[in-house]
């Protein structure tokens, strides 16, 4: 039982890794639609590349949405509006009419004329509400036919014989005028104009009903497949019509009701394939980038990513799959590329559309241009912490999509009309997203401790508060560490390493010699030295101690680990050999470990710069008359020293990059050391 919980305890690390891999796996097939994928890629325009294809199934033939929004369109265009009648009205107006007239006309022409100006009355009255009077106005063509509803029935009429009440004025003189009474024509409108009320009114709520009840009786096929019928040959060119049977039957295809042994069958499937696209990108980390293997936050950091990718991918696919361009998905290798390395970030890339190529519908054409998105990122963006350079990216990005997807278009299309402009609007907003990238590795660097380019620009700043403090308390030590950071930064920049990591990295490297700034020869501003006063070991202890100090002090200002790391090995294992050789001729038998950092030796390329930096810096200092063959042999001697002790071991550092760091750093000490001749007084 021991023996397990020991073997627990040791390869936690790697537990929590495969733990991490099958968890992320099952979060992302949990996040895909359920369904079975169609197996054919279809492309408009291009020669069928597969076996005959036979209809599996009856299907029907899928309109295209343009067809469907033309055949709405014509429904609205042509639907019949409701309008309401009100049929008291009229009974009322009638019921009414000889009381009014006689207070119009007065009993004397009433006695004359009463009878025949009743009867105009009555049939103009009639003939008013045969359709009504219309309340307001609604844009309809004159000769359009409209339901009037009477009670509980409707009749159609054309929508110009309802009497509009602004146009009753001119309805009425042309009435009176062609008729035997005109001679009353002013007391005929007084009598009209005191006694007529509208009475019809558009009916919205029923219109709108019907108009709703048509939209959703429309079909959306056209014509029948039958099971067993050729659809296509092999090496046919998929035309207009047959691209809509194929787009038919992958929908069928796709949409069919699944029955549980189905569904575990295609959730199999998609965890088979999910799992080797991931096992594929944790092979790459373990075997090219061992160190962020070896760190779980990293790898914790990467899966993250990948299933934040995942997820705003399959929310919008099921908000609307039209808005799949949408995501910025070119955030991934930017958010990598900007903790770790440009391979990392295109590699999880790939990786990332590989997994989404299995949803996504046109999986081929979506895959190449995120595909090729991703490596116009890694390309064109060198320094993120330079906003300029990610607006130029970010535009150079969304030109690459339009470019691509007008290309996709004039392929399958043939046609340079056929451009949907609203997805070019798609990949405008997804560009324009690109640019949360910034707040989002500012957050990354709070949630998960890493450290960016971005960082490291504002902890270069020699007027923080503790490059501040070093330059006060330390002189000397502060300018033993521009000089050390000019050095690293010009070595990096020769072999391709972190030139801004390792300047940054030299800029804190000696911040634990605040503690004792005499006690270090580039403080001491007189011939006083406080070592001669204490036995070598002691001052062997104070000189090691600057290490443990400068951790502590790193730690307490919230400096990232990656800075931490070079101030803890940038003297790797080596030994205070000045006050390790004053011990020895006290005593020869003197414990040489009590003279040697602690370590660790430097795990990357750029702390091991720093260490051969650091060390030839301050060596330099010993140089009373130097020339180039001095120089040149100085350089040689320290770093072949710390080859020769195995400092750089566990640097993965080549032979070759430190050829280049040493003839760097011989071109940056002669320049340092030329020596102006001398002018006469």
């Amino acid at each position: 039982m021991s023996k397990f919980v020991n073997g627990i305890y040791k390869n936690q690390a790697l537990i929590y890794k495969i733990f991490l891999y099958l968890l992320t796996t099952a979060i992302i097939v949990y996040l895909f639609p359920k369904g079975s994928k169609f197996k054919y890629d279809i492309s408009k325009g291009k020669p069928w590349q597969y076996e005959n294809l036979y209809a599996p199934f009856d299907f029907a033939i899928l309109k295209t949405n343009d067809e469907i929004a033309d055949e709405k369109e014509q429904i609205r265009e042509n639907h019949t509006p409701y309008y309401d009648y009100n049929i008291a009205i009229p009974k009322q107006i009638k019921a009414n009419l000889d009381k009014q007239a006689r207070a119009v006309f007065g009993d004397s022409i009433m006695a004359l004329h009463g009878v025949r100006l009743i009867k105009f009355s009555q049939k103009t009255l009639n003939d008013i509400y045969k359709t009504g009077i219309l309340i307001e106005v609604n844009r309809f063509n004159e000769n359009s036919i409209v339901y009037l509803k009477k009670g509980n029935e409707a009749q159609e009429v054309v929508y110009n014989n309802i009497i509009p009440q602004d146009n009753l004025g001119t309805y009425l003189d042309k009435k009176i005028s062609s008729s035997r009474v005109s001679a009353y024509q002013n007391q005929l409108k007084e009598l009209f104009f005191n006694i007529l009320k509208p009475n019809v009114k558009l009916n919205e709520e029923l219109t709108e009903k019907d108009l709703q009840l048509k939209l959703r009786s429309i079909s959306y096929t056209r014509g029948n497949i039958s099971k067993g019928s050729r659809i296509v040959e092999r090496g046919e060119v998929i035309d207009n019509n047959k691209y809509r049977i194929l787009i038919s039957l992958k929908t069928e295809y796709e949409s069919k009701v699944w029955t549980e042994s189905s569904y575990y069958v295609v959730v199999t499937g998609y965890l088979l394939l999910v799992s080797l696209a991931l096992l594929m990108l944790f092979l790459f980390i373990h075997k090219y980038r061992n160190d962020i293997f070896e760190n779980n936050t990293k790898v914790t950091f990467i899966f993250f990513n990948i299933l934040l990718t995942v997820f705003l991918t399959t929310t919008v696919m099921k908000i609307n799959v039209d808005y799949l361009y949408v995501v910025p998905l070119c955030i991934l290798p930017l958010t990598l590329k900007a903790f770790f390395d440009s391979r990392l970030g295109l590699f999880t890339h790939v990786v990332t559309v590989l997994i989404l190529g299995v949803i996504v519908p046109n999986s081929y054409e979506y895959m190449f241009l995120q595909i090729i998105a991703g490596i116009v990122t890694i390309l064109t963006i060198s320094e993120l912490y330079k906003r300029a350079n990610l607006f130029i990216s970010v535009g150079q990005i969304t030109a690459v999509y339009i470019f691509a997807y007008f290309s996709f278009t004039i392929i399958q299309e043939g046609d340079i009309s056929k451009i949907d402009y609203a997805t070019m609007m798609m990949f405008l907003l997804g560009g324009f997203a690109t640019l949360f990238v910034q707040p989002l590795i500012y957050a990354y660097e709070k949630l998960f401790g890493l450290v960016s380019d971005m960082s490291l620009l504002e902890l270069s700043d020699t007027n923080s508060k503790l490059l501040k403090e070093l330059s006060n308390k330390a002189p000397g030590t502060f300018h033993h560490s521009l000089n050390v950071a000019n050095l690293a930064e010009a070595a990096a920049n020769e072999i391709g390493g972190n030139a801004m990591l390792v300047r940054v990295g030299a800029l804190y490297h000696d911040i634990g010699k605040m503690a004792n700034p005499t006690y270090f020869t580039e403080n001491q501003t007189t011939s006083v030295n406080p070592h001669d006063e204490l036995d070598p070991k002691e001052s062997a202890e104070i000189i090691i101690n600057h290490v443990v100090y400068g951790i502590e002090m790193a730690k307490r200002n919230n400096l990232p680990d990656r800075l931490i790391d070079f101030i803890r090995t940038h003297h790797g294992t080596s030994l205070v050999f000045y006050f390790y050789k004053k011990a020895q001729e006290n005593d020869e038998d003197v414990n040489v470990e009590n003279f040697r950092y602690p370590g660790p030796t430097p795990f990357s390329k750029e702390t091991a710069i720093l260490m051969m930096s650091d060390s030839v810096e301050a060596a330099s200092k010993s140089l009373k008359e130097p020339t180039a063959s001095l120089i040149d042999d100085f350089v040689e001697k320290i770093i072949n020293k710390q080859m020769d002790e195995g400092q750089f071991l566990n640097a993965n550092i080549t032979f070759k990059e430190i050829q280049a760091i040493k003839k760097i750093l011989k071109r940056k000490l002669k320049n340092i050391y030329h020596l102006r001749i001398e002018y006469p007084e």
